[in-house]
């Protein structure tokens, strides 16, 4: 088979792309088809200056939920958001965690609802608060999809859950920019076997974001330990209730001990130097692996000769 790949310079975002010329070269897309050399120019970057280009994208990102918000409750629309002042919206300093997609049945949207009382724990932490931004669509016809979403804004109402989530609404190109740019983890909770592949997780995954995420799709094959977060591992089920109960204990457990540890703890020189040496792994081992220029080789050497 062929895994999808993305294309780096489309989707990376312009200030790591002005990174990467200043640091690498005008050339750096060419390096990412030298995965060891690739590896070694990233590793070389200041921390940070690593760090410094990704607070300046999830400022970005906040402001831009910032905008959308105000421009839904200006135009008196019912949204999931009933707030009257975007200021107060989504700390820049917290852990901000997307969710972004088709919202079907076997992606599982509801998992993080699984056990609400250890939400709001997570979101409602002073010290080490946890939020949440969602987009994503449902097939008109579908149902069971419309209950999910349902179920995602009857939680709205929990005065602890509205300053820390949002759902962006009229999810596009532009507000997956956005989100796989901005977030500082990216969360992925597919039923095994159902995902194909994936590519949002890649261009997450591209700009240093971490993927938080079932063992699945292009997921199983790029996670190396350190580039990111699994939830759960590949034991079989006897059923879906089964694998849900447990991919969710895992999806909080994996969250509580080892994703928010990693990102509130400060070194001496006061940066996230566990967290951001994940993100300096994501990019290095995961650019050249998912890129698209590697998905069209395989094509060539594996397919099309044969």
């Amino acid at each position: 088979h062929v895994t999808n790949g993305v294309h780096p310079p489309t989707w990376i975002a312009p200030a790591f792309q002005r990174l990467f010329e200043t640091e690498i070269g005008q050339d750096w897309p060419l390096l990412t088809h030298d995965p060891q050399a690739w590896a070694k120019a990233i590793a070389a970057i200041d921390d940070a200056k690593i760090w410094q280009k990704h607070v300046t994208l999830k400022n970005l990102l906040i402001a831009f939920i910032r905008r959308r918000t105000l421009k839904k409750e200006i135009g008196g629309q019912d949204t999931i958001n009933e707030r009257t002042n975007t200021a107060g919206l989504f700390d820049p300093n917290a852990l901000t965690i997307g969710f972004a997609r088709r919202v079907a049945q076997y992606k599982r949207w509801n998992l993080i609802l699984s056990d609400l009382d250890r939400l709001l724990r997570l979101v409602d932490n002073e010290d080490r608060p946890v939020q949440f931004v969602f987009a994503g669509k449902a097939h008109p016809q579908d149902r069971t999809a419309k209950a999910i979403l349902q179920e995602l804004m009857s939680i709205n109402h929990e005065s602890q859950w509205q300053s820390r989530a949002v759902f962006i609404e009229d999810y596009d190109q532009e507000v997956a920019r956005y989100l796989v740019q901005g977030v500082d983890v990216w969360l992925n909770v597919p039923r095994r076997p159902m995902e194909a592949s994936g590519t949002s997780g890649m261009k997450a995954a591209m700009n240093g974001v971490l993927n938080f995420s079932i063992l699945d799709g292009w997921w199983i094959e790029g996670y190396n330990g350190r580039n990111g977060f699994a939830i759960g591992d590949l034991s079989d089920f006897e059923s879906d209730a089964e694998i849900d109960a447990i991919e969710a204990e895992s999806l909080y457990s994996t969250l509580e001990n080892e994703v928010v540890p990693a990102f509130y703890h400060r070194g001496a020189n006061g940066l996230p130097t566990e967290w951001i040496a994940r993100m300096k792994d994501s990019i290095a081992t995961l650019t050249p692996q998912f890129s698209s220029d590697r998905m069209v080789k395989d094509y060539i050497e594996k397919i099309y000769k044969h």
